[in-house]
């Protein structure tokens, strides 16, 4: 932004969140720049021989500057509701409940008649105005924090009517408005554009980690090896030498469910109780909600150096972690099964490995489609097929792969920082243009 100045001259705009604008620009309230209303409340059934099923728009396909149009449901609605609710092109749809004040432009995708449920506020301009200024105000609003302060964060978050309509607004000339848009249109497509190539090869990344670490975990790492057919379809040809054993005969005890115990943050002598949601889609250790339990309950559940620990249940399903001693004492809860490995077969860091592979998640997807509902049990897992060399091969494809996804990662890290610190900068323009800090009406 340093290519851009500031106005000529200042004045106090008399909100606190808003600060000083450029001289010239006023600072009124959104009831008098644009008329605003709620939707219709959700009808599931019809209430007359007039009422029609229509499509309708609420909070969950209003996202940031799109629409998901591909996830419309519909519902009842008699005439002169429909003639009510009806969006037109250049409507500004912002969420009055969940992530509240979140906003996007509607623009007719099909020519049907679409209306809108009572958890969008539809905005239309009076007098000239841009709808899409009170788009970006809406995300200075949010980024800044200030939408917290408005809604109060501490109760059931609502950007009401009210507090919509007398939301004050830093109000250009409507041709400058469209000058500062212009130039924020620009600015912002070049940074999406950049953040969508960084995004892209972080996708690129996370395939070629994979495959190799598929690659590895069954055929190993000498090309020239002679190869036999695994007898299982995800796995394909392994190296002659290589065994493939079930989960369950690698094991130095059988397979255990966890507590079923809700936890408590407030026990200090206990072992942390780490629960599904403690487990990150990296396999990492969330520490911002630690639970724990008394050493008492804890004591069937404690978990050992290298106990792998499998998710069983909904969305995480596959998900897996292994445990490492040094990060304390822990136990594990219900939703949780708990591999505890022969030592002398298979190092747990070679099954963390298998597990990040192709065919691990090949097998996970096709045992959670033949469940009656998405859940994986202890007898599942323990099916699991696993390619398997001797200790020693083990342990040298865990030392050179480690290497490798070590510079993967790395670079990784590296790009999504620079794609956090671009998203950054979005924001911040978007606030130096709202709030006038730069002067925009010279970049176009």
């Amino acid at each position: 932004m340093s290519r851009y100045k500031p106005y000529p001259a200042y004045k106090d705009s008399g909100v606190e969140w808003i600060g000083e604008v450029p001289e010239h620009w006023a600072v009124r309230s959104v009831k008098y720049l644009y008329n605003a209303r709620l939707g219709k409340m959700v009808q599931p059934l019809p209430k007359s021989e007039k009422d029609v099923l229509v499509p309708y728009h609420r909070a969950q396909t209003v996202q940031w500057e799109c629409i998901k149009y591909d996830q419309v449901e519909s519902m009842w609605a008699n005439p002169t509701e429909i003639d009510t609710y009806s969006l037109e092109d250049g409507d500004l749809l912002i969420c009055e409940g969940g992530d509240v004040c979140r906003a996007a432009m509607f623009n007719r995708v099909e020519r049907e008649t679409v209306i809108f449920q009572n958890s969008i506020h539809r905005v239309r301009p009076v007098g000239g105005n841009h709808p899409e200024w009170l788009l970006r105000l809406m995300q200075h609003v949010r980024s800044s924090g200030w939408i917290d302060v408005l809604c109060n964060k501490n109760t059931i978050v609502h950007f009401t009517s009210d507090k919509l309509a007398s939301l004050e607004c830093p109000n250009p000339p409507c041709s400058e408005q469209s000058e500062i848009l212009s130039a924020l249109g620009r600015e912002t497509a070049h940074i999406d554009a950049l953040i969508a190539k960084k995004t892209r090869f972080i996708g690129l990344l996370k395939e070629k980690r994979q495959a190799l670490i598929s690659h590895a975990v069954t055929k190993g790492l000498n090309p020239n090896v002679k190869m036999k057919d695994s007898g299982v379809e995800w796995i394909g040809e392994v190296p002659e030498h290589w065994e493939v054993k079930r989960l369950k005969h690698l094991l130095e005890e059988p397979l255990q469910y966890g507590a079923n115990e809700s936890g408590d943050a407030s026990i200090e002598d206990g072992p942390r109780y780490i629960r599904i949601t403690d487990l990150n889609e990296a396999g990492e250790l969330r520490h911002d909600s630690v639970k724990r339990l008394s050493p008492f309950v804890a004591q069937p559940y404690m978990l050992r150096d290298g106990d792998v620990l499998f998710a069983r249940s909904g969305a995480t399903v596959g998900k897996t972690y292994c445990y490492r001693s040094e990060h304390g004492p822990a136990c594990f809860a219900g939703y949780l099964i708990r591999a505890r490995l022969n030592r002398r077969k298979i190092n747990p860091d070679f099954l963390i490995l298998a597990v990040q592979s192709h065919y691990y998640w090949a097998y996970i997807l096709k045992t959670a489609i033949q469940a009656t509902i998405e859940n994986v049990s202890a007898e599942r897992y323990g099916d699991f097929p696993v390619a398997m060399p001797n200790c020693k091969e083990q342990n040298t494809i865990i030392a050179v792969l480690s290497s490798i996804l070590a510079r993967i990662d790395t670079l990784t890290e590296k790009t999504q920082r620079s794609i956090n610190l671009l998203k950054e900068r979005r924001s911040a323009f978007i606030t130096a243009a709202v709030t006038g800090q730069i002067d925009l009406r010279e970049s176009i």
